[in-house]
């Protein structure tokens, strides 16, 4: 499971003109799902990602988690996190997961993520979709779960 998760003020989520998903300052997560992740791989980045200290105290340094300062997320399907690009110029997309198991784990993720008392809202898996963001920061953290 690969994540990208970026420090936001607000993101937004537009499929057919209409806004489906929103956050205010918070996350903007882009999640991405191979085959070889389960649910215990799902849980384990939404509990390292809910734990993540990457907002600012009093003092001004990045020490606090999105549980700690009440924020929101946007979760975001992203097959792409999966490109390999190493051969040619055309990426391909074989290590993401299957469309049906990358859903699961994708909604299963989300779930997590309301469980942990976070404020979740998602776009919708394989939809094409417009997201809007604030980066504030700019802060961005990639995580994989193979080096966690």
């Amino acid at each position: 499971m690969r994540s990208v998760i970026q420090r936001v003020t607000y993101a937004t989520v537009t499929i057919d003109g209409e806004i489906h998903g929103r956050c205010g300052k918070g996350f903007m997560i882009l999640v991405g799902i191979s085959d070889s992740d389960d649910e215990a791989v799902v849980k384990k980045m939404a509990e390292k990602i809910s734990k993540l200290r990457i907002f600012e105290d009093e003092a001004g340094k990045m020490n606090l988690s999105i549980l700690q300062t009440g924020g929101s997320i946007l979760s975001i399907s992203q097959f792409t996190l999966y490109a390999n690009c190493a051969k040619g110029n055309r990426p391909s997309f074989d290590g993401a997961g299957k469309p049906e198991h990358a859903k699961q784990m994708y909604l299963y993720f989300n779930e997590c993520l309301r469980n942990l008392g976070i404020h979740t809202e998602e776009g919708i898996f394989a939809a094409e979709m417009k997201v809007e963001l604030l980066n504030d920061g700019p802060v961005t953290i990639l995580l994989d779960s193979e080096q966690m």
